[in-house]
């Protein structure tokens, strides 16, 4: 289910009915990623380079390179930080653009089927921003066990896939039910919005492909979410 549910939303990244849902993802993302970059690289600048002037003492000439092997580290970890950051932006764009998604994919899918409902603007914002701060406090555990071998990768797919898979499965839900029952068929299904949610963890961690992570995840889910109600709804005829 899963599998077929992801493979589908592969097939609508680049079908042409979601071409313009495609653009306007992908340009807010690396919009956002951009300023990210130089908000961090500022903030960097601003704030820690500072602090470790005063503690380095002036270098003699011929330990120049300790600069530039510093500078290179620096760089690395400012990369790190966008790395960190790309769960929690994926998510946020993720709310503004999910209802556009879902609708592309309702009518190219499922045409005989009645459509969903868009959340209202100022709830999905609201969502998106309640999500952004889970995502941040998620990987900031995380990036606790960054440095623990063998914990450090497995904590990174544990959390994102659990926040994203749980979010965005609800996201999806909510179209159809109320807040209250989208929560309980996650609930029900946790093991299968679980595993749906590794695989958009496992799809974020492809650098460069990961910035279609936002639609990816929003079709995924979207199909996901069909299967299973099919599916419950075919036990509760057969019981």
């Amino acid at each position: 289910m899963i599998i077929d549910a992801a493979a589908k939303s592969l097939r609508n990244l680049f079908a042409p009915e979601t071409r313009t849902v495609f653009w306007k993802t992908l340009g807010l993302t690396i919009l956002v990623l951009i300023g990210l970059w130089f908000g961090l690289r500022e903030s960097f600048i601003a704030f820690i380079m500072p602090l470790l002037q005063g503690f380095i003492p002036e270098l003699p000439d011929w330990a120049g390179w300790l600069t530039f092997i510093f500078g290179i580290l620096a760089s690395i970890g400012l990369a790190l930080g966008l790395a960190l950051l790309l769960s929690p932006v994926t998510a946020i764009i993720a709310g503004l653009f999910l209802d556009d998604v879902a609708e592309v994919v309702e009518k190219r899918d499922y045409p005989h089927d009645p459509p969903g409902k868009a959340m209202p603007m100022g709830e999905a914002i609201v969502a998106s921003i309640k999500f952004f701060g889970v995502v941040i406090v998620g990987n900031l555990i995380a990036l606790m066990l960054l440095f623990i071998p063998g914990i450090n990768i497995i904590a990174f797919f544990l959390v994102n896939g659990y926040l994203l898979g749980r979010e965005f499965f609800e996201f999806a839900a909510m179209r159809f039910r109320s807040a209250e029952e989208a929560r309980l068929l996650r609930s029900r299904h946790s093991g299968t919005v679980f595993m749906a949610g590794l695989l958009i963890a496992l799809f974020l961690a492809v650098p460069i492909v990961n910035l279609l992570t936002p639609l990816f995840a929003a079709g995924l889910m979207v199909h996901l979410h069909k299967a299973l109600t099919a599916r419950d709804r075919v036990s509760a005829i057969s019981s």
